[in-house]
C-alpha cells in the first residue's frame, strides 16, 4: 500500500479467472458456468506495476512471475495519467486522448504467458474534478463511467491485437483519505462511503457496457481505519467493515460481482492465523466479513477477492520479519484463503523489493535473487491453480484457459482437443481465450491438451470429486 502510494506520487509528478470463478452476464448472479465455485482452487497472482509495466527488464520479470506460479496480475490504471486531457469521444476505446501503450503491452505479455489481468481503475484527472488531486471524486460520475466503458471495450477481445481482460475493480482503498477524500466533512460526519457509491456504480456500469462478460469488484478496502476524524499526521479513514456497512446504507442495491479486500496483518510479524479486532478485516475474519456484506446488501455468498496481501521482510524493512518466516506465513495465508469457499483469488504485493520503494514484501530481493518465499509461493500456487479446475463429479463440461494459444490465433479458430490422449472434435477458442471441453463420466482426474493450428499446446488437469467432500491437498 505504502509503496503504491509513493509510486502514484511519482507518477503524478512526472506526468485475473479460472473455472472456479467464472461468472457471466450483466448482473451479479452466476449464469453460464458449467460448474459452481468450489474451495480448493484459486487464481493466485501478483501486483507490481514497476516490475511488470515500466522497468526495462519487465519481460524477464514476467517470466519469473510465471515461474512463481502466477495465473493473475493486478495492475492499476490511473485515469488521470491515461486521460490527461478530456477525450473527444470518451467511450471510444481508441480516442487519441487515451495513453495506454504500457497497459497494451502488459495485457499482451500476460496473455502470452498464460496469465490474466485484474485492472483497478483509480485517480481522477484534473479536468474531471475541477483541478483537484486525483483522490477527489469526479464532478460528474458519467465521465468515469465513460472511461470504464472505453477501457473494458478496448480489452473485450473484440479488437484484433487487444486481448480480453475479464476482471476489473473500482478504485483503490477508498476507505483511506490518501485515495478518496474527504472521509469526513468539516462537521466530523462520515462522507467517504457516500462519495464512493457513485464511483463504484460508474465503474460497474461502464465496464459492463464495454464488456458484459467482464466481472467487477468493488471495495478494494484497506484492512483498517479509525472511523472518526483524525488530527495531525494520521490520515482520516474508515475500517473496512464500517465502510461497507455505510455504503450499503447509501446504496443498498449497489451492483457488484465481488468485494475486493486487502486483509494485511496489523504488523509484519502477525501470523495469518491470528485474529484481528472487528471492524478491521484480516485473513482470519474474512468469512465474518463476507456474511456481513451478504446481510448489508441483501446478497447470498458474496465472492471475496483478496487483491493485496503481504508480509514485509528484513533487512530493507527495519520492522520486517525474517524471510524464512515470510515463506511460512505466505503458505499459511494461501492455505487459509483456499479453504474459504468465498475467496476466489489471492494477490501478493509486491514481486521485487526496491531500496527506493516503500513496501519491502517481494518474493525477490532487490537484485532479483529469490527469497525463500518464491519457492514456497510457486509450490502452493501451482497446487491451487484455478487454471486446472476442480469440478463437481457431475460436471460434463470443463471450461479451461488457453490464453497462450489466443496470443497466436484469433477468436473462433478451431483448436484440437485431446482428453487423456483421446482426440475430441475441434472446438473454437473463445473471445476471452478459453475453450469448452466435454468430459466423460466416471473419471476422477482428466488431462486435457489443447493445440492450435501452429502446433502450440497447453495442458490442463481437471479433477472431479464430490462437492460435499472437497479436500485441499
Amino acid at each position: 500500500m505504502r509503496f503504491f502510494l509513493g509510486l502514484l506520487v511519482v507518477a503524478c509528478a512526472v506526468g485475473a479467472i479460472g473455472a472456479v470463478l467464472l461468472l457471466r452476464g450483466g448482473g451479479s448472479e452466476p449464469i453460464v458456468a458449467p460448474q459452481d465455485p468450489m474451495p480448493g482452487r484459486l487464481l493466485v497472482g501478483l501486483q507490481d506495476d514497476p516490475s511488470f509495466r515500466w522497468d526495462a527488464d519487465r519481460a524477464v520479470m514476467l517470466d519469473r512471475a510465471r515461474e512463481a506460479g502466477a495465473s493473475l496480475l493486478r495492475t492499476v490504471v490511473v485515469w488521470k495519467d491515461t486521460a490527461p486531457t478530456r477525450p473527444v469521444n470518451a467511450v471510444d476505446p481508441f480516442d487519441p486522448a487515451y495513453r495506454l501503450d504500457d497497459v497494451d503491452d502488459l495485457v499482451r505479455s500476460a496473455q502470452q504467458r498464460g496469465m490474466e489481468l485484474l485492472v483497478t481503475i483509480w485517480g481522477t484527472p484534473e479536468w474531471a474534478n475541477g483541478g483537484q488531486p486525483p483522490n477527489r471524486s469526479p464532478r460528474d460520475p458519467a465521465d468515469l463511467e465513460h472511461f470504464a466503458t472505453a477501457l473494458a471495450d478496448r480489452y473485450s477481445g473484440r479488437h484484433e491485437g487487444y486481448p480480453a481482460v475479464r476482471l476489473f475493480s473500482a478504485w483503490n482503498e477508498p476507505n483511506l483519505e490518501q485515495f478518496l477524500a474527504p472521509q469526513f466533512d468539516s462537521a466530523g460526519r462520515s462522507v467517504g462511503p457516500a462519495l464512493y457509491a457513485p464511483i463504484a456504480r460508474a465503474v460497474y456500469d461502464g465496464v459492463k457496457r464495454g464488456n458484459p462478460d467482464a466481472q467487477v469488484a468493488i471495495g478494494e478496502t484497506s484492512p483498517r481505519g479509525h472511523d472518526i476524524p483524525s488530527e495531525g499526521a494520521v490520515q482520516d479513514s474508515h475500517s473496512p467493515a464500517r465502510f461497507a456497512r455505510l455504503l450499503s446504507e447509501v446504496e443498498p442495491d449497489a451492483p457488484f460481482d465481488a468485494w475486493a479486500q486487502h486483509p494485511y496483518p496489523p504488523r509484519p510479524e502477525v501470523s495469518p492465523e491470528e485474529s484481528v479486532r472487528w471492524p478491521r478485516v484480516g485473513i482470519g475474519n474474512l468469512e465474518r466479513f463476507g456474511a456481513a456484506v451478504d446481510e448489508w446488501f441483501g446478497r447470498d455468498a458474496t465472492p471475496i477477492w483478496i487483491t493485496e496481501y503481504a508480509h514485509e521482510t528484513l533487512p530493507l524493512e527495519p520492522f520486517g520479519i525474517d524471510p524464512e518466516l515470510q515463506a511460512r506465513y505466505a503458505e499459511q495465508a494461501l492455505d487459509r484463503a483456499a479453504r474459504n469457499p468465498r475467496v476466489r483469488m489471492f494477490l501478493w504485493f509486491v514481486f521485487r523489493d526496491r531500496s527506493d520503494g516503500l513496501w519491502q514484501s517481494g518474493l525477490l530481493n532487490e537484485d532479483a535473487s529469490p527469497k525463500p518465499t518464491f519457492e514456497t509461493f510457486a509450490e502452493v500456487a501451482q497446487r491451487l491453480d484455478a487454471r486446472n479446475p476442480l469440478l463437481p463429479e457431475s460436471a460434463d463440461v470443463a471450461r479451461v484457459p488457453a490464453l497462450e494459444l489466443a496470443y497466436y490465433v484469433p477468436a473462433g479458430t478451431p483448436v484440437d482437443v485431446t482428453v487423456d490422449g483421446v482426440s475430441q472434435p475441434a472446438v473454437p477458442i473463445e473471445r476471452d481465450g478459453w475453450v469448452d471441453v466435454a468430459l466423460e463420466p466416471g473419471r476422477d482426474t482428466v488431462d486435457v491438451r489443447v493445440t492450435d493450428p501452429h502446433g502450440h499446446s497447453v495442458v490442463r488437469t481437471v479433477r472431479l470429486q464430490d462437492s460435499t467432500a472437497i479436500v485441499v491437498d
